[in-house]
């Protein structure tokens, strides 16, 4: 017999911390109520809003590319200014490379640190705080300008407003002369009393390093980050939008640099038509102070954003949290998250791991080939971003402000693509470690062999009489033996001055005084010189003016040819390049277990700096000074910056090098091939042989007792399985 009973209920409602409560109740029974706790009903907008506001991994892609277009932005704009820091500081390439490499050096002070104990601790704030670093590293460069005088360059020409005013660059009269020699003398040694600019450079060492220690948190921590959090198949992509990204600054860093270098270093302050010197004079310096100090401000802006990240982020493509999820549970697991980001590891406990660490590292042999081929190459890298803009403008004759904007709207560019399809390649293709190394490997020769016709790209020395042609038109081999010459022996003219002059028959001459020149006229650019003995003594032409103007003659007609030929090649080169880069990178986070991500990056970082970013401008600055044909002279004397270099061996010195490193990285990065080989090989072994192993155990598993046919032991079981 089944008894029915009607039951009445009797709802109440309360609400409390955003729950609904729901008592039910049988009539009759006086038992305590049974409670079942319901989700509150939530506007559709506002779950949006905060689904849109939680962190995740994407906010960090967009915060870590913003910083990352900032470092480049930095690191562009001062490689941009090398030149103009050099001649503003009147010091050879090799100290200009030493305050290049500072930049490593900060970096070494405190990788290895950042990258094994930043990982066990609040990566997004110790990023934060480096970014800050380098804000301030980047702001202490523009420092000396302020404390610095004016700039004097290097002339013996007065500037006068007036524009009648006749002056004698050469004279007969040995007692006019040595006056003129005495009132030059005399303003050295003013000039050189009340110039502290001596030194100066010391703090833009400094800032640079500065700068240094601020970035070395951004790549292996930012990168690890990226890795842990977002999903397999979208890393690589992430990565290669990040360095896209990256590549953005270089573009904004050389254009500012290229506007930079065509305001004049002391604008505001001087009179600009009283300047006789033009952009493309060896003595100009623009305005280098101005870039540094809006990229310093940039990157202070770019730092902010990480203090608000939290320490972990949801793992991209996990399983999605329930909508119907209580507030309880969700507080709880709040609470729980909140305690284990509060809990930090202690220094020691994690200092104990790094050594065994760093040996399991670096018995890698996958890593150690890795690294040695990219501490190779790199220095090829670092010598063609340092001294391109140099090149450029002894080679082809260009301005530094060209040459900068040039750079910046075609290589640049180039660059950036090569990167993002670099990234869309490995994540259509799904490429593993062995062929992402092939691509990478594959991508580098091509862009290699891009770079030969630029051997073919070139100009011949400028007619510079007394510097590399003698004055009758021929061969030279000695600068002190070779300017004074008969037209000039009378004129007494210092051997070290420059003051160049392009005289009516296309040839320039290092000064007015060695060209003979009796009459000036003018005043400021637009000076003029006259009765010139020298060009009367051996003319080009049959014109019978010989008169001269101040600057260099213009180069060759065809040097604008080769010129835009060279752009082309170099930008597909760059392109060639850039497509295995982030295979490249790939390999350096899929060769090292997990937990050695973030200390292979910083190892890998670490050794690129010290061996490649540190010395490369230093030793290849030293070569170059040493195909120099005619220094500069301080205030206070002394050698100062270079004036006129060896074209032929400037060029072969330049893209020789960098193709000698190169092949040589691809013989080391050919090795790496061989070990994945042979890690795919035995790994395929391995895992046939667990195979193995496992089919046989899972039919054995598989013949049940009631299965076993009678009379049959265990092993005959298993022999007939």
């Amino acid at each position: 017999m089944i008894q029915r009973t009607e039951l009445t209920y009797s709802q109440k409602t309360q609400t409390c911390s955003g729950k609904m409560t729901v008592e039910t109740r049988p009539e009759g029974f006086s038992d305590p109520p049974l409670k079942k706790e319901l989700p509150l009903l939530e506007d559709p907008s506002e779950a949006k809003t905060r689904k849109c506001c939680t962190p995740n991994i994407k906010m960090f892609l967009v915060a870590l590319s913003f910083i990352y277009f900032c470092k480049t932005l930095s690191g562009s704009y001062m490689k941009s200014s090398i030149t103009q820091i050099e001649r503003r500081f009147e010091i050879p390439s090799s100290v200009i490379g030493v305050i290049d490499g500072s930049f490593e050096m900060g970096n070494l002070l405190v990788l290895p640190l950042v990258s094994y104990f930043g990982a066990k601790f609040h990566r997004p704030k110790i990023i934060g705080a480096g970014c800050m670093l380098m804000s301030i590293g980047t702001l202490l460069t523009a420092l000396p300008h302020f404390l610095m005088g004016r700039y004097n360059y290097e002339t013996t020409i007065s500037a006068s407003t007036n524009s009648s005013t006749v002056s004698v660059p050469c004279s007969q009269d040995p007692g006019q002369l040595t006056e003129l020699e005495a009132q030059q003398q005399s303003s050295r040694i003013v000039a050189c009393e009340h110039d502290g600019g001596s030194l100066m450079w010391v703090a833009v060492l400094l800032g640079n390093m500065l700068r240094g220690v601020g970035e070395a948190t951004i790549p292996p921590l930012g990168i690890s980050f990226i890795d842990d959090f977002a999903s397999p198949e979208n890393s690589a992509f992430y990565i290669g939008c990040l360095h896209t990204i990256a590549v953005i600054g270089p573009l904004f860093g050389f254009t500012l640099g290229a506007f930079c270098a065509r305001l004049y270093v002391d604008i505001g302050f001087v009179d600009l038509g009283s300047i006789t010197i033009s952009m493309k004079d060896s003595r100009w310096v623009g305005a280098w102070w101005l870039g540094f100090i809006i990229a310093g401000g940039t990157s202070l802006v770019s730092a902010f954003p990480f203090f608000f990240l939290p320490k972990t982020l949801p793992k991209e493509g996990g399983p999605e949290k329930d909508s119907t999820a209580t507030a309880e549970q969700n507080l709880l697991q709040g609470n729980q998250q909140t305690n284990a980001t509060d809990e930090q590891p202690k220094i020691i406990d994690v200092a104990k791991g790094f050594f065994p660490a760093l040996k399991r590292l670096l018995t890698n042999k996958i890593y150690v080939f890795y690294l040695i081929a990219n501490i190779i190459m790199f220095n090829a890298f670092i010598i063609l971003i340092t001294y391109t803009p140099k090149y450029f403008e002894q080679q082809f004759g260009e301005s530094t402000s060209k040459a900068n904007f040039l750079i910046g709207v075609t290589s640049m560019p180039a660059i950036s693509l090569g990167i993002f399809f670099s990234g869309i390649i490995m994540k259509k293709f799904k490429l593993d470690l062995l062929g992402a190394a092939k691509v990478a490997l594959g991508t580098a020769i091509l862009g290699c062999l891009c770079t030969l016709p630029l051997f073919a790209l070139t100009c011949d020395n400028a007619e510079i009489a007394g510097l590399t042609v003698s004055y009758g038109g021929t061969g030279i081999s000695d600068l002190e033996s070779s300017v004074s010459v008969a037209c000039n022996s009378g004129c007494g003219c210092p051997v070290n001055q420059w003051e160049p002059v392009c005289g009516e028959n296309g040839m320039t001459y290092v000064s007015p005084c060695l060209a003979g020149c009796n009459i000036s006229r003018g005043s400021g650019k637009n000076m003029t010189f006259h009765d010139c003995r020298c060009i009367e003594a051996f003319p080009k032409s049959g014109s019978g003016n010989f008169s001269a103007v101040l600057g260099q003659c213009p180069r060759e007609e065809k040097c604008s040819r080769m010129f835009i030929y060279y752009l082309a090649f170099q930008s597909l080169s760059f392109f060639m390049f850039s497509l295995g880069s982030t295979p490249l990178y790939i390999i350096n986070l899929r060769c090292v277990e997990p937990d050695l991500k973030s200390l292979s990056v910083g190892i890998f970082t670490m050794a690129l700096r010290v061996l490649g970013g540190i010395p490369a401008p230093i030793y290849f600055g030293a070569l170059i000074d040493s195909t120099c044909m005619k220094w500069g002279t301080k205030k206070c004397g002394g050698r100062g910056a270079c004036r006129v270099y060896d074209n032929v061996s400037f060029r072969l010195l330049f893209l020789g090098l960098i193709l000698g490193l190169r092949l040589m990285g691809y013989v080391f990065f050919g090795f790496v091939i061989v070990q994945v080989k042979k890690k795919f090989t035995r790994d395929h072994r391995k895992a046939s042989a667990e195979v193995e192993v496992f089919l046989k155990q899972d039919m054995k598993n598989n013949v049940l007792p009631e299965q076993k046919p009678a009379g049959l032991s265990e092993k005959e079981v298993e022999t007939s399985a």
